[in-house]
């Protein structure tokens, strides 16, 4: 999944300043997520944080960030003994920074230790940022801010460990698909809040409505992965477009000219009429789609056009492709 060429980058270089750059924006974007909207309403996303605050609940004296490192150096160590070199310098500082920026964060946002461990949302900011009656709200902004922080985290090429090395090893010694290792590891957190948050089970009385929590959790898993998505796809796929015209020689003009793209001629045969004829092949952005519709219109109303998703378009005018150790979002 990674490799150590990007270590090797020169020093002066601008793009390897910037790069570790803005893992640390990630990761303290990541982590913020957590101590202004995640925290504070026990809400479990999965992961080491989200086991972090079901211990939290268990042992209230114990940091969030603090669990994180338990789960993660040792995670961290197996990885590396299991994968050697695969785990570059930027997971493991990316992982080790994390825990140490929310549990820092953590103690400047609220004002004594006593309110460090009940993370009661009421005093935090003092008071400025209750968003207890918010809680649909509330989820949606944490996961927003996690997914953003992972999105950029992952652009430059790391994670911040947690459950991604927990579904290689079971990919390894299980026969486990990774993403369904990943799901396995967080539906397991996701439960173990359920019990301790919903339940009560080893506190002293469960969380009021507690068992809702689990399923704002839920939401916040979907939509921080669905953020996470959008960092690395982008807001939309690209359009495949299929047009059959006699009007090839203005469409052409007007793709070359005016979109300032190319298109490809595809030999095709007419099922009924058994002629044969050039289709056009075009890809193009979502917002070019309705533009490229009317002009057809406008040249042939009788062609033939069929639209459909690109999930994703690489080459000239479009993405580059992916080198073989480039995390994809899907």
């Amino acid at each position: 999944m990674f490799n150590t060429k990007t270590l090797l980058e020169p020093m002066g270089s601008w793009a390897w300043w910037r790069s570790w750059l803005l893992i640390f924006v990630g990761c303290s974007i990541m982590g913020a997520g957590f101590v202004f909207f995640i925290n504070p309403y026990n809400f479990v996303p999965g992961g080491v944080y989200g086991a972090g605050i079901v211990l939290h609940n268990l042992f209230p004296s114990i940091q969030v960030g603090t669990f994180g490192y338990m789960f993660d150096v040792p995670l961290m160590c197996i990885a590396v003994l299991v994968f050697g070199g695969k785990f570059g310098a930027r997971t493991v500082l990316a992982a080790l920074y994390t825990p140490g920026f929310m549990n820092i964060l953590t103690r400047l946002v609220y004002p004594d230790e006593a309110t460090v461990r009940s993370l009661d949302p009421a005093l935090l900011l003092d008071g400025r940022l209750d968003l207890s009656n918010d809680l649909l709200l509330t989820c949606i902004m944490g996961a927003v801010l996690v997914g953003v922080g992972q999105g950029l985290v992952v652009r430059q090429q790391a994670t911040t460990g947690g459950t991604d090395i927990v579904g290689m090893l079971l990919q390894k010694y299980a026969g486990i698909k990774f993403s369904t290792g990943i799901l396995l590891a967080d539906g397991a957190v996701v439960l173990s809040g359920l019990v301790v948050i919903g339940f009560g089970l080893g506190t002293d009385q469960p969380a009021e409505g507690g068992w809702m929590l689990t399923l704002y959790s839920l939401i916040t898993i979907y939509a921080a992965s669905r953020v996470v998505a959008y960092m690395l796809d982008g807001a939309s796929y690209d359009k495949l477009l299929f047009i059959i015209s006699d009007k090839h020689a203005m469409l052409k003009e007007f793709i070359i000219r005016d979109l300032d793209r190319s298109a490809t001629y595809i030999k095709s045969k007419g099922m009924y009429t058994d002629a044969s004829r050039e289709m056009i092949f075009l890809v193009v952005s979502r917002k070019e789609v309705r533009l490229v519709q009317h002009k057809i219109k406008e040249l042939d109303p009788t062609a033939f056009v069929v639209v459909t998703d690109a999930y994703d378009t690489y080459g000239e005018g479009f993405k580059q492709l992916p080198s073989a150790d480039e995390i994809q979002a899907e």
